[in-house]
């Protein structure tokens, strides 16, 4: 049985338009950003931050010492090193062996261009080839249509319609059995190419793909 990675710290994935890696120290800034941004958190179903810089800072470094073991979250970083958003499974269920997926693109210049799209890709194609997981869903708000259509380009398909928090959300989901189904076994077998370093041993609404 394959096992799911211990840490999200040694990991780089490369898909046709991005890539997806480890988080860093550097990326605070940035992440900061796009949790006050207002546009960014109503795609999110949630509120903008209200912390300083340097209080996120200290909560960013933190996750970096201390993973979530029930979380992978990683950076979304253009082919020539430009970051550009976050892509992450969390709520790890070992006894479902399932988790929900978040995407957020946060670099409004690299909305509309797929990015978004190849980041799922990319994740999804990670997740079934390198862990024992064999359920991806997530949860975008009902009127994100664009989103909804990007998710579907994934191998995403709709569920049910969820109310919480005042909000009505879609819920979506891929399964192993579908994902192979579609990708076959000649993308399991280039996944062997995936760059993934082992040198040392959000709702997903705010995406426009």
């Amino acid at each position: 049985m394959k096992e799911p990675p211990a840490d999200a710290r040694n990991i780089r994935i490369e898909g046709e338009s991005v890539i997806l890696r480890s988080k860093q120290m550097e990326d605070a800034e940035a992440d900061y950003r796009w949790r006050v941004d207002p546009e960014l958190a109503r795609l999110d179903a949630t509120r903008p931050i209200t912390i300083t810089l340097r209080e996120y800072m200290r909560y960013h470094r933190d996750d970096l010492q201390f993973p979530s073991p029930r979380s992978v979250r990683l950076a979304v970083d253009t082919l020539d090193g430009v970051h550009i958003g976050n892509c992450m499974y969390y709520d790890i269920d070992t006894e479902r062996a399932e988790a929900e997926l978040g995407i957020m693109i946060g670099n409004h210049n690299y909305w509309g261009a797929g990015y978004g799209t190849d980041a799922v890709k990319t994740m999804l194609r990670y997740i079934f080839t390198s862990t024992w997981l064999e359920r991806i869903y997530l949860h975008t708000l009902s009127d994100n249509t664009r989103a909804q259509r990007a998710f579907e380009k994934s191998g995403f398909m709709f569920q049910r319609s969820v109310r919480k928090d005042g909000y009505e959300f879609h819920l979506m989901e891929i399964t192993r059995e579908r994902w192979e189904e579609l990708y076959g076994s000649s993308t399991a077998a280039d996944s062997a190419q995936i760059p993934v370093e082992t040198t040392t041993a959000s709702r997903a609404s705010a995406m426009d793909a």
